[in-house]
This record gives structure tokens, sequence and C-alpha cells, in this order.
């Protein structure tokens, strides 16, 4: 049965929308094409008529990825009284420690898009130039000193990740937290 040129387009931004979760979910190599196929709830035999191949489809999802929770992270922060405040309260909450799949790409993947294509790692560069842009915006700061509270940002949120102690894991999110909003200008 043919599929029309709609369904095939609805179908194509499914496959990257759940492909986006599962790569933060399992990393760029923890999870094959039929899997992923299986994820979206269609055959893997459909793959290849909608991607080159699967770094195709992982610079695709990181890209779309990327754009979504930028723009999700700016409407949580912008809605707030201190904007800046509330993003890095955001970023470096529980919530977001715990929703590997809907969070952060960079914390979720980003030693996956070291070791990436040049394509892959071309989306990551792009979707990085976009947080360090909302954050002067937001923080009101200086480039250089947006790449410094991204990376404790990331970081923090990477060891808070990484442990298994819970106490230990929230103490690393709060003291990044209450660092970066006690000296955001220096």
């Amino acid at each position: 049965m043919k599929v029309s040129r709609e369904q095939a387009a609805k179908n194509r931004a499914h496959v990257v929308e759940v492909a986006g979760a599962q790569f933060r979910r399992h990393g760029f190599d923890g999870i094959g094409v039929a899997d992923l196929m299986q994820a979206a709830g269609l055959t893997h035999g459909g793959f290849y008529n909608n991607f080159a191949s699967k770094d195709a489809l992982a610079a695709e999802a990181v890209t779309q990825v990327f754009a979504a929770t930028t723009q999700r992270l700016r409407q949580y922060a912008e809605a707030a009284a201190d904007p800046y405040a509330a993003m890095v309260r955001f970023y470096l909450s529980p919530e977001h420690r715990d929703s590997v799949e809907t969070g952060c790409a960079i914390a979720a993947l980003s030693q996956d898009a070291a070791r990436g294509s040049p394509q892959l790692r071309a989306a990551f560069e792009a979707g990085i130039a976009a947080y360090l842009e909302l954050i002067v915006e937001l923080a009101g700061v200086t480039r250089p000193r947006a790449m410094a509270i991204y990376a404790t940002m990331v970081g923090a949120l990477t060891l808070a990740r990484t442990v298994s102690d819970p106490a230990l894991s929230e103490a690393m999110l709060t003291a990044a937290a209450d660092g970066l909003l006690a000296r955001k200008d220096s």
C-alpha cells in the first residue's frame, strides 16, 4: 500500500522526534535502526526511503532536539521574573536530571558526538551556539562568560546523572546553581 506524501512527511517527522528521545536515552551506538523504527511504530524497511544513514538521522534528530529544548528553555525563562535564575534552576533541577530522553542533548550525548561524523558534530556545534546565544540574552553576559556558565551547567548535570547517591547528585546540582547565581557577572 502506497503512503501519501503527507503521511510520509508525518512519518519522517515522527521518526526524527522518536530518534531524538531514543538517542538521548541509549546513546547513538546503543540503539540500532531496527529498534528506532520499532519505537516509532514503523517498519525497518521504510528507514532508507527517508534517511541516507543512521548518522544522517542522528544529525537531523539532534538539530530538532536543540531547537525544541532551546525554545522550551526560552519560554520557561522568559515567563519568570528573573529569566537567568529561572534558566539555571530549570537546567540544574532534579526533574531535568531525571529526564534524559527529553532533556539537553549535550549532557546526554556529548561524548558520543565528540566521536561522531562531521555532520553530527556540526549539528552539535550549531546547537551549542544557540544555547550560548540564549544565555547571553537571558543573563546579559558576554559570550565567554556564557561559555563558562554553559560548561558549568552541562558538567554539573552530567555529574549529577552519573552518581548513584541521590543526596550527592542533588548537592551537585544545587552547588552549581548557587555558584552560578552568586556570581553571574564574574
